[in-house]
């Protein structure tokens, strides 16, 4: 049996799986605080009539973005009644408001994912607040394994589209009109003018960046071969545990949405050595200075063309 039809067969299995999951997902999930969005949009107190106009969400090991805002305001996630915080080490939990190259921005600084627990609703509402409170676009950053012996660990890579067939999707549900349609067009998810505009910083700074597909898997294991061989017969370049989610919420409510991976580490279909989420961060950490220098550089080109 060649290997693209095994990626089928287990296309098909984790289908049937999350079925079954979502019959019993009432039962299995912790009880939680009923809420709605507009709630949490009230208890937020923007400084000095600040609204942002671009959100950035930081992924694993990339939290030195932070460090560059012209900070107005910090709000902790704890400090937010029924909000969703990050139990995951090197997620700060906190939005960072302020001005990056003059632009007014927010920072997500830590996300919430479905392995801790949490509902896909819930994992995307920090997403949604940004989008309340003013962003129109959303640069989402994550770190990522890859599926390719010519996407290395340190790489950055523009996400082009992605496959998050094998995660509950967070429109699941009665739909919300106020937030947006009920069928959402996805085939220009990541969106292709701020692609350019990445690119186009990319060459200014003379970074190399490629192009990929993102595949989002529910983690939190890493890959077994079997699955990373899967994976990449689907299509997939990179593979994480986080992001395709935020960008089917964001694309519901017509936020532009530009996708940044840093590669971190090989998958087992090309190299057979373990990973650990220690060994995530420490890459991220190092190829830190460059995704820096690349989203300060595409938020200034951005806010030119505003």
């Amino acid at each position: 049996m060649n290997i693209k039809r095994n990626g089928l067969l287990l296309l098909a299995v984790a289908f049937c799986c999350l079925s079954l999951t979502a019959c019993g997902q009432k039962d299995m999930e912790p009880k939680k605080a009923e809420y709605n969005l507009q709630q949490i949009v009230d208890s937020i107190k923007l400084k000095d009539g600040f609204k942002p106009e671009i959100g950035i969400v930081l992924g694993s090991g990339l939290h030195a973005i932070a460090d560059e805002v012209e900070v107005v305001q910090t709000i902790s996630y704890d400090d937010i009644p029924v909000f969703p915080n990050s139990t995951v080490k090197g997620h700060e939990g906190r939005f960072v408001m302020g001005y990056l190259e003059g632009v007014p921005v927010i920072l997500m600084d830590g996300r919430v994912h479905y392995y801790e627990g949490y509902s896909m609703e819930e994992v995307v509402t920090p997403v949604r607040i940004m989008a309340k409170l003013g962003a129109k676009t959303v640069i989402l950053t994550n770190s990522s394994g890859s599926m390719r012996e010519d996407f290395k660990p340190g790489d950055l890579v523009c996400i082009n589209d992605h496959i998050a067939s094998l995660v509950p999707n967070p429109l699941i549900g009665q739909n919300d009109d106020k937030l947006g349609e009920r069928f959402v067009n996805m085939s220009n998810a990541y969106d292709s003018s701020l692609r350019e505009t990445l690119h186009k910083a990319a060459d200014t700074l003379k970074i190399e960046l490629k192009d990929g597909v993102y595949m989002q898997v529910t983690g939190p294991t890493f890959e077994t071969p079997a699955e990373a061989k899967a994976y990449a017969s689907l299509g997939a370049d990179i593979v994480g545990m986080s992001t395709a989610c935020e960008t089917i919420a964001l694309r519901h409510m017509g936020v532009k949405v530009l996708g940044v991976s840093c590669v971190t580490n090989y998958c087992p279909n090309v190299e057979s050595a373990g990973t650990s989420h220690e060994e995530v961060q420490n890459v991220a950490k190092q190829a830190g200075e460059k995704m820096v220098r690349l989203i300060k550089q595409t938020v200034k080109a951005m806010g030119q063309e505003n």
